[in-house]
């Protein structure tokens, strides 16, 4: 697939502090592209270079097939709807008051505007006073404000931070909902389950650094899942030298591939131990990212 943003040894440093490390970043166009990191990795200070909010130390960015410059900026901002950090609204104003402070500024069109609430499910509630808003509501009409443009590219930090379980689930329909109209978007969260269940291809930031760039598959093939032994004795199975965790029912091993496996069940066969039954237990996205942030591997 073509992409929509590619980056090439994209680095901002701050000082002596290195925020962004060479980063080579590529999203394909018309999918959901969930962004990852712990706190601090970078996701952020990523993005708002990619919207030109933020000068790179050095490196290139190519928006939309085309290199993002000072000269070029102006030109690509129409097609890149955003969302950084918190949902843009003025309070005492109603939802449709505020969509016509951007369709001016923008230059949109009212049928831009209607259809931009209509897609974000806000059309019955625009005559509302925006600080009446649940805040499901006003992440709503943020996506709103960033979709009147009709954009090619959404880009999107934390869309669903501070949400509850229901404003979770919308926010992910609508945007798995978009990618299948052909809008790439670019979302970065922290709930790594919403991601899991929405991203089509997936970046995992660490330090400033990517550590991995692919599809979920491609990812979880790097992961060998937990080996789980039931016994009725698990201090006589670790008593053998397994290096293993005590669970319920028995012991859980990581790391562990089918001849470490047949190793491992022979020596407690050989001392003994009784042995019910022997099964893998898949891991979880939030298990791929905890490893791989917690000792910044590379895959």
């Amino acid at each position: 697939m073509s992409a929509a943003i590619t980056t090439r040894a994209l680095t901002k440093k701050f000082g002596d502090h290195t925020a962004v490390d060479a980063l080579d970043l590529r999203v394909p166009r018309g999918v959901v592209y969930g962004f990852l990191g712990p706190n601090g990795s970078g996701k952020s200070t990523t993005m708002k270079m990619l919207l030109g909010l933020t000068r790179p130390t050095s490196g290139e960015i190519e928006v939309l097939g085309e290199p993002l410059t000072e000269r070029s900026r102006a030109r690509l901002l129409p097609s890149i709807g955003s969302m950084i950090e918190s949902p843009p609204g003025y309070g005492h104003l109603t939802g449709a008051e505020n969509m016509r402070i951007v369709a001016d500024m923008l230059g949109l069109t009212s049928r831009q505007v209607d259809r931009a609430l209509a897609t974000v499910r806000l059309t019955d509630h625009r005559h509302k006073l925006v600080r009446t808003y649940s805040l499901g509501m006003k992440q709503r009409l943020g996506i709103a404000m960033a979709l009147a443009r009709d954009p090619s590219l959404l880009i999107l930090d934390e869309p669903t931070n501070g949400l509850d379980p229901s404003g979770i689930e919308e926010i992910r329909t609508l945007l798995v909902h978009l990618a299948a109209q052909g809008i790439t978007v670019m979302v970065s969260s922290h709930l790594l389950d919403e991601i899991d269940k929405m991203a089509d291809v997936l970046g995992i930031l660490s330090a400033g650094r990517m550590i991995f760039q692919g599809t979920r598959d491609e990812l979880f093939r790097h992961s060998t899942p937990d080996l789980v032994i039931e016994t009725p004795d698990p201090a006589a199975a670790l008593a053998t030298g397994v290096t293993a965790t005590p669970v319920r029912g028995g012991i859980r091993i990581s790391g562990v591939d089918r001849d470490g496996t047949a190793r491992i069940v022979h020596r407690l066969a050989v001392a003994g131990v009784p042995i019910h039954e022997v099964r893998r237990v898949r891991h979880t996205l939030e298990d791929v990212f905890m490893d791989l942030t917690g000792r910044g591997g590379l895959l």
